[in-house]
């Protein structure tokens, strides 16, 4: 694994993403803080392999909760491989670009980042602390190292978000995707407990048909999961390879809904 920083042009090189043929099997980025005193708000900057970390003083009942978001993807694919678990002798791809929407055109990492910093918006109202992978298109960081990175972190929860593809037109809807093998045992529960509670406010706020049957997704493979060891969740906010659909996740007061969602969902995993 390399890794390269230019600090001057808070650049980092790492290794990211295990998507292939428009399904999400995982993807792993940037730290900038927030903090208040007693006067003005203050922003306070720091570039630490590409995360970011962001906290506000507003008060609220989250009390701080420590959050991961891991916008999917990124706009340079990295086919190098990596383990895909601790100890693993399976290996996968660092990184791909992800889908593209069949009606905008639009990549889905640049979707993925857009939501996901709507979210983080509304996060930081309810007084989270809130810990981003990434908050730009130019990285490479590996599913792994996003994974390390929110453990690090000692998060409650990171909420990994992708946009779904599929050969079939006429596919669409939402799903949630949850670790569920060997190394992931100590998070398993709580994290499809994390799946089952997103899926269901989501639901409730787009009025989005559900994925893949149930629309909850154990997985096995993704490295992003597999190198956990804090609850995680990934959502496949719909399909862009549906017409309708992609419109629709490119519209804000559809992508309202899925972040108001996210936030009930989110809300609800953490009482």
């Amino acid at each position: 694994m390399s890794i390269h920083l230019e600090v001057n042009h808070a650049k980092t090189v790492f290794d990211a993403a295990d998507f292939t043929g428009g399904n999400a099997l995982g993807d792993d980025r940037y730290v900038s803080s927030v903090c208040a005193g007693n006067g003005p708000i203050i922003f306070v900057s720091m570039f630490i392999l590409g995360m970011s970390y962001t906290h506000t003083s507003a008060k609220s009942s989250s009390k701080n909760i420590p959050i991961c978001i891991d916008p999917g993807h990124q706009s340079k694919q990295n086919l190098e491989k990596e383990p895909v678990a601790p100890n693993s002798k399976v290996m996968k791809a660092k990184v791909t670009s992800g889908t593209v929407g069949v009606k905008t055109k639009l990549p889905e990492y640049k979707l993925n980042l857009e939501v996901a910093l709507k979210l983080k918006k509304e996060l930081l109202k309810k007084n989270y602390k809130i810990y981003m992978t990434r908050e730009s298109h130019n990285v490479n960081i590996s599913n792994a190292e996003r994974a390390k990175y929110c453990n690090s972190k000692k998060v409650k929860l990171t909420v990994r978000i992708h946009a779904d593809g599929s050969t079939d037109r006429k596919v669409e809807g939402i799903s949630v995707l949850y670790p569920n093998s060997k190394s992931t045992v100590s998070i398993n529960s709580q994290s499809k407990k994390s799946a089952s509670l997103m899926l269901k406010s989501l639901i409730d706020t787009t009025k989005a048909k559900k994925s893949y049957g149930t629309g909850l997704v154990p997985r096995t493979d993704l490295t992003g999961f597999n190198w956990s060891t804090t609850p995680v969740i990934l959502v496949e906010m719909g399909f862009m390879s549906n017409a309708s659909e992609d419109q629709k996740l490119s519209s804000s007061s559809y992508q309202k809904k899925l972040v108001d969602g996210m936030v009930k969902g989110i809300d609800s995993s953490l009482k």
